[in-house]
Formats: C-alpha cells, sequence, structure tokens
C-alpha cells in the first residue's frame, strides 16, 4: 500500500488512539511530491504570480493552508490528502517571495508588509467559494487573523497552528532566541532561523531536510528579512478574531517555539478551542492525523455549502 492509499483511510471511522499510531509511524518520504490527483496552478495575486496546489473536488467546501515565513505548501503535502479524503476541496499557496513564489512581492526599495500579504490572502478567498474554512500556520496565522478582522465574511472557520500568541515583539516569547531578541536585527534573528533549518537543529528526517534546504535556493532572503523584521511588531487582532464569531482552533506541539501556558492563554483572549499534540511546531508535518481530526471536528460544526 502506497502512502496516498494510506492516506485513503477513513479518519471519522478511527479514534484519537488509532490515529496518533497512524502519525507515529510516518514513513520519510519526498516532500516536494503531492498525491497523483493533486492540481499544481498560478495565482495572479495583488502582489504577483503564486504558486498553488489544490487537492480534492472544487465543488466541495473549500480548504485554504497559508504556510508561514521559510515554508510553503510543501508543508501540508500529508495534512492537504486527509482533508480532501474527508470530502474537502484543500488549496496551499507560496507566500510572496517564498519558494516557488519567489518572484512575487513589492517593487523597487519597497519592503514585504502585512497589507501586502493580507491583500494577497483575501484575493486569494475571493478568487474561490467563500466562506471558506481556513488555517494559518505560524506567520500565516498572523496574516489570517488580520485578514479575518477585515473581511469575516470570508471566514468558515479560522484553525491558528503554532502561531505567535502575544503580539509585538513576537520573539520575546521564543525559548532559544527570547533573551537576545530585543538587542539582535531582525536580519540576525533571520540567519539564526535559516541556520538553525539547513543545519538541521530540528532533526527532521533526510526527506524533509531535502526539501528544507533546497527552497533556500529559491525563496527571496529579503523576504525572509522583511517577514522577520514584521514580526517583531506583530498586531493585535485579537478582540477583532474573538468578535467575528467566526469558530476558532488553536493547534500547538507541546515543544512549540513559544510556551504553551502562552498559547493556552491566547486561546482563552480568544474564546478558541486549544489543543496539544505530542510534537514541536509543525503539527501539519508530524501529527497530520490527529490535526486532521481536529480540524474536521471544527469544519463540522460551521457546515459550508459551496
Amino acid at each position: 500500500m502506497s502512502i496516498w492509499e494510506q492516506f485513503r483511510l477513513n479518519i471519522g471511522e478511527s479514534t484519537r488512539e488509532e490515529l496518533a499510531l497512524r502519525d507515529t509511524a510516518l514513513p520519510d518520504l519526498d516532500w516536494t511530491i503531492f498525491p497523483p490527483d493533486a492540481v499544481r496552478s498560478t495565482f495572479d495575486a495583488p502582489s504577483g504570480s503564486l504558486s498553488v496546489i489544490s487537492i480534492g473536488q472544487p465543488e466541495a467546501p473549500r480548504v485554504v493552508l497559508v504556510p508561514g515565513v521559510t515554508g510553503s505548501k510543501e508543508d501540508f503535502v500529508l495534512l492537504a490528502p486527509l482533508l480532501a479524503n474527508a470530502g474537502y476541496f484543500v488549496q496551499s499557496y507560496d507566500l510572496a517571495g517564498q519558494y516557488e513564489s519567489a518572484l512575487a512581492g513589492p517593487t523597487g526599495t519597497e519592503q514585504y508588509s502585512y497589507d501586502l500579504f493580507v491583500i494577497d490572502l483575501i484575493a486569494f478567498l475571493e478568487s474561490g467559494s467563500t466562506p471558506a474554512h481556513v488555517l494559518g500556520y505560524s506567520f500565516g496565522g498572523i496574516i489570517a487573523q488580520i485578514a479575518l478582522a477585515q473581511r469575516p465574511d470570508l471566514f468558515g472557520t479560522l484553525a491558528l497552528m503554532s502561531v505567535p500568541p502575544r503580539s509585538g515583539q513576537s520573539f520575546s516569547g521564543v525559548r532559544w532566541i527570547g533573551p537576545i531578541s530585543y538587542v539582535i536585527s531582525a536580519r540576525g534573528i533571520a540567519s539564526l532561523m535559516v541556520w538553525g533549518i539547513v543545519t538541521n537543529k530540528n532533526k527532521v528526517p533526510p526527506g524533509r531536510l531535502d526539501l528544507v534546504r533546497m527552497r533556500f535556493s529559491y525563496t527571496s532572503r529579503r523576504s525572509i528579512d522583511d517577514i522577520t523584521l514584521l514580526m517583531k511588531h506583530v498586531p493585535d487582532s485579537s478582540v477583532d478574531v474573538r468578535s467575528s464569531k467566526v469558530p476558532l482552533l488553536i493547534a500547538v506541539g507541546h515543544h512549540d517555539l513559544w510556551p504553551i501556558d502562552q498559547h493556552r492563554e491566547f486561546a482563552t483572549r480568544i474564546n478558541a478551542e486549544f489543543r496539544v499534540y505530542p510534537t514541536g511546531h509543525s503539527p501539519c508535518e508530524t501529527t497530520p492525523h490527529l490535526l486532521a481530526y481536529d480540524l474536521i471536528e471544527l469544519f463540522h460544526r460551521t457546515p459550508i455549502t459551496p
């Protein structure tokens, strides 16, 4: 049985214990290869051409997965098929400046900005059926919150995975860089992050490491530096997010970059459900079955008719 045949199994008929076992048994794989029925395309966003992957039937309820800095749609190569198999039309795109969307972004001396990323996300949501279920991963979750505050009509639900739990200087709460994050420049923090990734400080398997290293040969370093600066000035969208009445989920790994207590406080602040997984910053990569189970439960409570 291929890995994609395994992902055809019905999550709704499994217990959490069974799903946890599946997660622990995940094999290493080529993270650039999506299931055979995945469709690659581009989207002409306001910032430029964005690389898109779509899985599932377009007439099904829509799910949009938003990656973070140094990431890409490939971060959801395990999660997306599980959601598609559960009856959803799943889409993800590389943010401007990242991986296969590296040429999108500001022109001249302008910087990547919150407005740029939010306008792109709103345009992408508007390009398909709405409201959509949205998941924002890390920096992608900051963008998704701002977009929700501006256009709650586009959102059926919002899941925030490994998102900075506090506004302002978000690196201050990061376990290993917090103490120096106030005195080191954004480019310095970005350099430390890139160094940690390419030297495999996260101890990811070879297939995953090949992807994360390879992406840096495409991704704009300027975009990484600018996004890191943005993350030193995270806006507080919590009041608007909570008042939107859109069902919310915060999903984090037990060993995330930010302390669990801060994530739990954030969930309380915005009135979100809270789930913790036996992993680090990337539940979509290492506990995709458990994450998919919780997402599908959230989606079922807010059914969408395309």
